[in-house]
Order: C-alpha cells, then structure tokens, then sequence
C-alpha cells in the first residue's frame, strides 16, 4: 500500500511539474510573461533585422579602443532597439546585431559613419526644441581629435573636503590652444562649453577660469564613480583613431523570419507525434514512460532557453527538432536491456533496475562524444551556429536527465501501482545471430566504392565547373552578396523579369558574375553576386520598391567579404579535425584500448565523406550550417558506434582468439541491431520533418543529415564491429610475428 502511494505520488509530481512548465511556457507568471516562450529571444533569421561585422583597420588596436569602440557602437545601436547586441571578436572585429528594425538601409549608414564630438561654447549653441535636446551649432570650440586622454578619477571637494567624482581630461598640442582661447573668454561669465556627440549633449560643464594647461577637470553632478566613467568612455569615443570596415553584413525580414518559425513548428510538431505514436506501439508501458519523459523534456528545454537568456536561431530551432529525435535513444537502449532481461527470466522490478544500470555507460559515453562535437561546433561557428550548437548541447544534458531519472521514476512509479506484467514492458526475441564479420569485405568494397565515387565527384565538379570549385559554395564560403526577394502576390516570376533583375544586377555590380534562381515554396528570387558596396546594395534595394513595388521588409540580403570566407572553409576543416581528434581520445580513454579508437575514427571519416559525396553530387549550397551538419553527423556516427562497443566490451571478456572475436562482433550487432534501427528511424522521422517542411536554408542543412543518419545506421552496423575485428586480427598477428 505504501508503494503505492509513493508511486502515484511520484507521477502526480511529475505531471504536475510538466504542467508547471507547460504553463510557464505558453502563459508566464506576470504581465511581462517572465519564463514564456514568448519572452525568449529570437536571433536576426526570425525576429528580423540587420546584422554587420567591422573590422579595424590599420595596426592591432588596443582592448582599450576595441572596448570603446564597442560601447561607441552600442549607444548607436540602442536607438533602433534595446535588444541590440554589440559583440567583441577576435582580431580586431565588432558585430553588431539589432533585432526588428524595418529601415534597414538606415542602420546600416548610421553604424558605420565616424564619431563626432564637439566642444561648443554657449554663445555659438541653440537647441530646436524646448527640451534642450536637439543642438544647432556651426561653430566648435575643438573636437575629439584634439582629445589626448578622457578618465574618470577621485578628488577632494576644496570647500566640503567631500569626495566627489570628476572626469579628467587632456587636450593635445592643438586642442590646448583652442581649448585655452575658449575658457578664457568663457570664464569671466560662468559660461557653459558643450560636449556633443552624435548630435546628443554629453554634458554642459561651466567654466570657472581659464586653463591654458591643456589638463580640465569636469566636476559635479556625478553621483557614482561609475557616471563619470561613462561620460569619460564616450568623450574617448569621440577621439577614437579607429577606422572600421565593413567586411558582412546581413538583412533579413521579419516576415520571412515569422514564416520559419511556424513550419519549424510544425515539421517539429507532426515528427513528435509519429515518435510518440510509434514508442507506445513498439515499446508499451515503457514507450509510455518514454513519451511523458520527452513531453518533460520538450517544455524542460524552453524553459531552460529563457532562464540562461539563450538567443535562438532557425538552426538553433532545427537543433531542438533534431535532439527530440535523439533523446529517444537513451529510452531505446534502455528499454532493449530491460526486455533482455526479462527473456532470461528476470523479474520486472529487477529487470528494470539492471536494465537502467547496464545501459548508463554506452548513454553517458555516446553522450559525452555527441557533446565534444557541440563544443568544437560552439567555438568555431560562427552567429546561428552558435545557436544551434547552442541547444543541441541543452538537448544532450536535459536528454540524459529526462531519459535515466524521468523515465526510470516512471516506471518504477507504474509497477509500484501493479502495472507490473511482463507482457505491458514485452520480451526480447532470440534473434539469430547474423554473420556480419565473414561478409565484412562485402560491406568494405560497397564503402571503398562510395569513397572512391565521392573522389571522382569532386574532381568532375572542379573540372566542370566555371567557377573550379569542388563543391557548390554557398556565400558563407565564397564571398560576394546574395540577396532573396519575395514579390508581391499580384506579380508573377517571368523569364523577362528574370532577365530584368539580372541586368539590374549586373549594372550596379559591373559584373556578369550574377547567378538567378527561384526561392523554393515562395514567390521570390535569390540573386548571388560579386561583393557589393553599402551604396550599391541600396540602390538594389531602392530600385526592387520603385519598379517591382516589392515591400523592403521582403528583401534580404547578406554579404561577406573573400577574406571572412576564406577562415569559415578553414574553421570547417578545422572542426571536423578536432572533433576527431578529441573523439579518438576519449575513447582510447574509456575503452583502454586504441583499437575501438581508431576504428571508430576510421567510420566516422567515412560518414563524413559519404555525406560530402550527396553535397557533391545534389549540388546543395555549402555554407556555414555546413559545419553544424557535419559535426553533427560526426556526433551522431560515434554515439551508434559507441553502444555496439560497449556490448563488444561486455562480451569479450578474456576471450581473444580469432573465432571467439568473431563470434562476439555478430552476436554484441545483432543484440543491438534494434536500438540500432529504432534510433536512426526516430531521429529520420524529425530530421525528414524539416527536410519537408522547412524553410529552404534548413532544408539545405537537413538533407545531407538525412544521408547522415542513414549512413551512420550503416556504417555502426556494418563497418564499425567489423573494422575494429580486423584491425584487432592484424594486430594480434603482428603480435605474434615479433
């Protein structure tokens, strides 16, 4: 009777919490919806807005001028919104993100004109409005290049003997005069000389006597050290000698943003009930388990976005979609081990509780490599692949959680309630053991042919191609501009404006390097183009609104220049290399033995190559979620690999002659094979979701993830077991010729 009130406790606890969440989630606590998904923040690709990266030219600047650049930048942004991110790279670069701004055009000038400040004194100044807030001057007294330093300090007030904060400055051999000149004039009367910057009154010091030092100090009115510093910081601004470049910048609507929302939604939406449906079908009271711990999951992970202030992006979206997919394979191999064994006669309570304990390390081994992809991923992507290396490491930690606590307190929560038959959790079938090490060279020669078919690809497209790239590089890789235009319903694509849009193209660019295709499930162009100017791309856009009558919040455009292009194919290669690497040691580490490492390795590369022969050969556009996709895969290959590893360990025992090693590589596949089948199929029924439903550039990055994963099952079955035996045969014989 006291199980059973724990029992029923438990679930109550647990729906509870789930409603909890749910309603966090779709309603929140206060007006403002604290802990809504509403409240959560959209990255640019789906609130919409302006993106741009500068960077310093000239000699490395100091963190000094770097880090008031950035707050320089930052007050500029904050007049278009109060959500605008202002972000230090490395080698001397600065991006700018502001969220939900309809003029683009204007952003873009306004961020990258040079600072002005100004010292103007009160008989040259008049303000447009009552409230003193709009300048009118002609005259200056001096400006930011006669500043030489600008700091916030500490003194004694002479008559209170308080101390107040002050803002020290120091004029340069050219401000001193100046500055001398004005204050000698000014101080007989009191009178005010002006800071401005940007059109803005920065402070309005009066003058007490002359200084002809070339050193004033601005005191008063600052309440904490802090104020100062802050008025310091902008007048150094002023005075900056950094001169930024654009070197990308990205446009997108909001609309198209809103639009990608609501098919990711629903791509992830239909996927989730098919898994549910097909988890209860399959698996029985413990898929039940397993459906309330995704739902526990799912509401888990937007709370968890908006608590760490997480921005999220369409990938980052992609990558929720994605790790419900995987989250089902810790409740797979758990629930492969319980039905095992209960078909060796165990009882349910015990079966659960072995099956929970042998499961935990292949879980937490294929877990851990999946993450060491999504930390290579976070530290060399790049804006929305952050985003989705981002949440896919969220998914990973609240996957585990949800699967080997959630499930494991459901279960024991439904057998404590005398749901407690053997036929409700369902027995594993003897499965006769399938021969997959003596048909090993069949499956070798099929990989050694889709290497060799990726090779020859390659170099057919570098021969063929005008542009001699081996694949089809998308802007990210290339260079140059792209823009996507969405018409007006009423205006129907033809050849002639095709055509139109081309020689528009072509005259802004000077170039016939312009490629025109139609946006898949949308009445749109994407135009692709040598690197063009701020001005230029404004004349495009100005030229689609006046003749085409398209709205401008329906024309994106980003561009890169060849150098930003170039470092995001080498972080690619890079990426992948030391994911490998870090994979190839954890595992040399956890299996003691550098063969299950190299092996391992060795299918993971071919995945990889499988996966750039469908880039190859379906000409899909190579660009930055190109990495996201391949450490994906590369993620997802190691945690199959790692489960089929983990029962080899636990079968090999001591036995190490050729027979019983190929005697354990069947038996450890075939008593795998269906968390195998049942994991790829899950995460393929999501990933195959966004394939249909997404917009076009997840679709782009979902595709060759599709081939990911059917490769991945492949490869974990066929070639993993199978190469790790015949690297150990060699071995072993290696071993005995010396």
């Amino acid at each position: 009777m006291k199980d059973k009130k724990k029992g029923l406790l438990q679930i109550i606890v647990i729906l509870a919490v789930i409603g909890l969440c749910t309603f966090t989630t779709l309603v929140g606590f206060t007006k403002a919806h604290k802990g809504s998904a509403q409240n959560i923040k959209l990255g640019l690709d789906l609130a919409g807005g302006v993106s741009i990266t500068y960077q310093a030219v000239g000699d490395n600047p100091s963190a000094k001028d770097m880090e008031d650049t950035r707050n320089m930048m930052q007050q500029r942004a904050e007049v278009y919104s109060t959500e605008s991110s202002v972000v230090l790279g490395e080698n001397g670069r600065i991006t700018i993100d502001i969220p939900g701004v309809a003029n683009a055009e204007e952003v873009l000038a306004s961020l990258g004109k040079e600072g002005s400040l100004d010292f103007v004194a009160q008989d040259d100044m008049s303000f447009a409005d009552e409230a003193k807030t709009q300048p009118v001057y002609t005259k200056t007294v001096c400006t930011g290049k006669d500043i030489k330093s600008a700091e916030a300090n500490t003194q004694q007030h002479e008559v209170t003997k308080n101390k107040e904060y002050v803002v020290q400055l120091k004029f340069k051999s050219s401000g001193t005069k100046k500055f001398a000149k004005a204050t000698q004039e000014a101080a007989p009367s009191n009178k005010i000389i002006y800071i401005v910057y940007d059109g803005q009154v920065l402070s309005s010091p009066a003058v007490q006597s002359e200084i002809s030092n070339g050193e004033a100090v601005i005191e008063g009115g600052f309440k904490t050290y802090e104020e100062a510093d802050h008025l310091a910081s902008m007048i150094r601004i002023g005075a900056l000698p950094i001169e930024l470049k654009e070197i990308q910048s990205q446009v997108v609507g909001a609309q198209l943003g809103l639009d990608a929302i609501q098919t990711s939604l629903l791509a992830g939406a239909i996927g989730f009930a098919l898994i549910i449906i097909f988890m209860i079908i399959f698996y029985r009271l413990p898929g039940v388990a397993a459906s309330i711990a995704l739902v526990f999951y799912l509401v888990l992970m937007l709370v968890v976005l908006n608590v760490l202030d997480v921005t999220l992006t369409l990938p980052g979206i992609a990558g929720i979609i994605l790790n419900i997919g995987m989250a089902v394979d810790a409740n797979v191999i758990i629930f492969t081990r319980i039905r095992e064994e209960l078909a060796k006669g165990k009882t349910v309570q015990s079966s659960i509780k072995l099956g929970f304990d042998k499961a935990l390390s292949a879980i937490v081994d294929g877990n851990v490599t999946t993450l060491i992809a999504a930390f290579v991923l976070y530290i060399k992507g790049s804006g929305t692949v952050k985003g989705f290396a981002t949440t896919l490491a969220i998914g990973i930690v609240l996957s585990m959680f949800t699967a080997l606590f959630i499930t494991k307190i459901l279960l024991k929560a439904m057998y404590a309630l005398g749901v407690d038959d053997v036929k409700y959790f369902g027995v594993e079938k003897p499965r006769k053991t399938i021969h997959f090490v003596e048909n090993r060279m069949k499956y070798f020669l099929i990989s050694g042919a889709l290497l060799v078919a990726c090779v020859v690809c390659l170099i057919v497209n570098k021969a063929g191609r005008c542009d001699g790239n081996i694949l089809n590089y998308g802007l990210d890789f290339s260079g140059g501009t792209t823009f996507d235009i969405t018409f007006n319903e009423g205006t129907e694509i033809t050849d002639d404006i095709k055509k139109e849009v081309e020689n528009i193209f072509m005259s802004e660019s000077g170039s016939n390097d312009v490629v025109i295709s139609e946006i898949a499930g949308a009445n749109g162009l994407s135009v692709k183009t040598v690197e063009l100017s701020e001005d230029q791309r404004n004349n495009v856009t100005n030229t689609m609104v006046e003749k085409y009558g398209v709205d401008e919040k329906n024309i994106e455009n980003q561009n890169i220049s060849a150098s930003v292009s170039g470092e995001m194919r080498q972080d690619a290669v890079v990426a992948v290399v030391i994911a490998a690497i870090c994979m190839l040691l954890y595992i040399w580490f956890r299996f003691k033995d550098i063969v299950f490492a190299g092996s391992a390795i060795l299918a993971l590369l071919h995945d990889v190559f499988v996966v750039l022969l469908v880039y190859a050969v379906a000409m899909i556009s190579v660009g930055n979620t190109f990495i996201a996709c391949m450490l994906t895969i590369v993620g997802y290959s190691i945690n199959a690999t790692i489960v089929i590893f983990d029962r080899i360990r636990e079968n090999i025992g001591t036995r190490t002659s050729e027979e019983a090693l190929t005697a354990i590589v069947n038996e450890s596949v075939t008593q795998t094979l269906t968390r195998s089948i049942n994991t790829s199929l899950t995460t393929f029924i999501m990933v195959l979701m966004i394939a249909i439903l997404g917009v076009e550039s997840v679709r782009d990055f979902a595709i060759p993830l599709l081939a990911g994963i059917i490769c991945g099952a492949y490869s974990s079955v066929c070639i993993t077991g199978t190469l790790w035996f015949a690297i150990k045969k060699m071995w072993m014989k290696s071993k005995k010729a010396n």
